[in-house]
């Protein structure tokens, strides 16, 4: 017969702590949950034995004095007492888990929500109108008819779960699993409220303002915390998504925090040059054009773009000139334009240095103005 000591690797010397340790270390390694084995289920055994001997002082009293320490105490693999405290933290009755709790935070929603570019500008105040659950009025999240309460369930006695004992090869062994009379809440509803069915929260629609700020764009989603669905019987609401769509404008277009728009001139006023004012996105604005302007040239009106979503500078307003050549003229007009070429002689048309403008985006614009 092998050796106790030897067993548990502790010397005979050892203390009841440090044969409860070695004990505890080798059952957490050589039981059949953690470890299926035959070899393992044999030396689970042994150690279960031994532990039992050395545990007992009078048991171990007389192994030290020559008996066998065949005894096993009276208890029939008495030492599962310490392998469930090991495994479940509780002696061999196992511990019970806390019921449930019938209040859980609720689920998340989204919103999509649409904007115009102004609306980007310096932001927007919404009013969003949400299908999603809110808190029953009737039992006020209680998932009860009013002036009723749950009741303590007589099967798991509030506990929510039950213990069942199963007799194996080794001895007792203890379950524990969520009552399936109250589902594991540890209470049950006599008189569900009949508004909500005994959820405690019901399908409603209702209206959430949100100061949407400037400088947003498409694809982006704004959190509100806890403005989303509220949870089962009168839980915390989870959160609120917002989606952003901004759709595209007519006229202008976003770079960054820049604008883009696309000005036609005419001939004329690209050879002089002129003074124009036009409609931003946030009123009036006067625009000096120089004499000679060329298509693709960018003015830049500082400060009038969009305000960033983090700060306060906004961008600039870049007009890119298309200046339009016409392609109608009658007899006269195609005179003046003939006797003008003659005395400027300009050079014909030929290859220029290729350079990337600035504007480079709104070249198709530009073909198609």
């Amino acid at each position: 017969m092998a050796d106790h000591y030897e067993v548990l690797g502790v010397s005979r010397e050892a203390t009841p702590d440090e044969i409860k340790k070695a004990y505890r270390r080798l059952a957490r390694e050589l039981h059949p949950d953690v470890n299926p084995g035959e070899d393992a289920s044999e030396r689970f055994k042994l150690v279960t034995h031994a532990y039992d001997v050395l545990s007992d002082p009078e048991q171990r009293q007389r192994y030290d004095m020559g008996g066998d320490g065949s005894a096993f105490g009276g208890a029939g693999f008495g030492g599962f007492g310490d392998i469930f405290e090991t495994f479940f933290g509780g002696g061999g009755g196992g511990r019970a888990g806390r019921p449930r709790s019938r209040r859980e935070r609720g689920q998340d929603a989204l919103v999509r929500v649409n904007l115009e570019l102004g609306d980007v500008v310096f932001g927007v105040h919404r009013d969003l109108d949400v299908d999603t659950a809110v808190v029953c009025e009737t039992c006020d999240g209680s998932c009860c008819q009013p002036g009723t309460q749950p009741v303590t369930c007589d099967i798991c006695h509030g506990a929510g779960n039950v213990q069942r004992t199963v007799r194996s090869l080794l001895g007792n062994v203890v379950t524990s699993q969520p009552c399936t009379t109250c589902q594991g809440y540890g209470t049950t509803i006599p008189y569900p409220c009949t508004t909500c069915q005994g959820q405690g929260r019901v399908r409603a629609r209702r209206t959430v303002s949100v100061d949407i700020p400037a400088g947003v764009e498409s694809g982006l989603r704004l959190q509100m915390p806890g403005s989303g669905e509220v949870g089962p019987a009168g839980g915390p609401n989870g959160d609120l998504y917002l989606e952003i769509n901004v759709a595209a404008h007519q006229v202008f277009s976003r770079e960054g925090d820049d604008l883009l728009a696309t000005l036609e001139v005419s001939m004329p006023d690209a050879i002089l040059g002129t003074e124009v004012t036009i409609e931003s996105l946030d009123g009036a604005v006067p625009l000096e054009i120089r004499a000679g302007v060329q298509s693709g040239d960018v003015l830049t009106i500082k400060g009038r773009g969009i305000t960033p979503l983090r700060g306060t500078q906004r961008g600039d307003l870049r007009v890119g000139v298309h200046v339009v050549t016409p392609t109608r003229l009658d007899a006269k007009q195609r005179a003046l334009i003939e006797d003008f070429a003659k005395k400027t002689k300009a050079p014909g048309p030929q290859l220029a240095e290729f350079h990337q403008g600035l504007f480079s985006k709104l070249r198709d614009r530009f073909r198609t103005g």
